[in-house]
């Protein structure tokens, strides 16, 4: 691989994973940028790999992005997220049968709550109840650890949480809005049975990271080739759809000041 050639790390969460990067690749090379990418099993390996300097970049949530920011003492380059990642948000719901009517009520109740390593569905919606006065000591947490590494990527153990909501076994659980607006549209939640009891605040989603060693020609060249794409070009628009997005944005940090504080609440650095 020539020297000026950028290689980025993604994680494999889902089959579309590789033609999504496979046509920024090929954009890429239209605007004269050399990219590559590979492919790692999970957020961890990523890391690790983007820390010993084997890879140029990588595609983060926000876990292993402020991971990467505590283990640079701060010195991480943030390069760039997608519109969508911007105040996204996680949903407390419940069953109607629950007697649950305020947050307080979930006191004694069963509320499922997705992979340990979610941001949306267990780390952020559990700090932001503790913060508005539920005792989680006197609630009863019904965890799905469902592909743990992915960081709640696949969305797998949300749908194991509004599964449990459905047929009883709980009476609340914790989802992601993109999980809860998906699964709406597409008929899968009784509404009859099933409402939102509470909206978490806007949080920050994924990132790209990079050291603060990277060639400064490859971060300007990575820059020229994410945000030439654009939604008005119908072949930028089939990648755009795929990733989920209208339009790559700058960095921002403050989005990710709740997850810190609830990392450290939760001792899960």
């Amino acid at each position: 691989m020539a020297d000026n050639s950028i290689l980025l790390g993604a994680v494999a969460y889902d089959a579309k994973v590789v033609p999504i990067w496979e046509g920024i690749r090929d954009h890429f090379k239209k605007q004269g940028v050399e990219m590559d990418f590979c492919l790692f099993s999970n957020y961890e390996q990523q890391v690790e790999q983007l820390l010993k300097g084997h890879i140029d970049i990588a595609w983060n949530t926000p876990l292993a992005h402020v991971r990467v920011q505590k283990r640079t003492e701060g010195k991480s380059l943030s390069l760039g997220m997608r519109d969508s990642d911007r105040d996204f948000k996680g949903r407390v719901v419940v069953r109607k049968d629950a007697g649950i009517e305020k947050l307080k009520d979930l006191e004694g109740k069963a509320l499922a709550v997705g992979s340990r390593d979610s941001t949306q569905a267990r780390i952020l919606p559990l700090h932001f109840l503790q913060a508005e006065g539920v005792d989680l000591s006197k609630v009863k947490l019904m965890p799905f650890d469902t592909d743990v590494g992915k960081h709640g990527d696949t969305g797998t153990s949300e749908l194991d949480v509004l599964e449990a909501l459905h047929e009883g076994r709980a009476q609340a659980g914790t989802v992601g809005d993109l999980i809860w607006v998906g699964q709406q549209a597409a008929g899968k939640v009784d509404t009859n049975l099933i409402d939102t009891l509470y909206v978490t605040p806007g949080f920050d989603h994924c990132m790209f990271d990079a050291l603060p060693s990277l060639n400064a020609n490859k971060v300007e060249a990575f820059k020229k080739g994410l945000f030439a794409m654009k939604w008005e070009n119908p072949e930028h628009r089939k990648i755009l759809e795929l990733e989920g997005l209208k339009e790559w944005m700058p960095p921002r940090e403050e989005g990710y000041d709740s997850l810190k504080a609830a990392l450290t609440e939760q001792n899960y650095w």
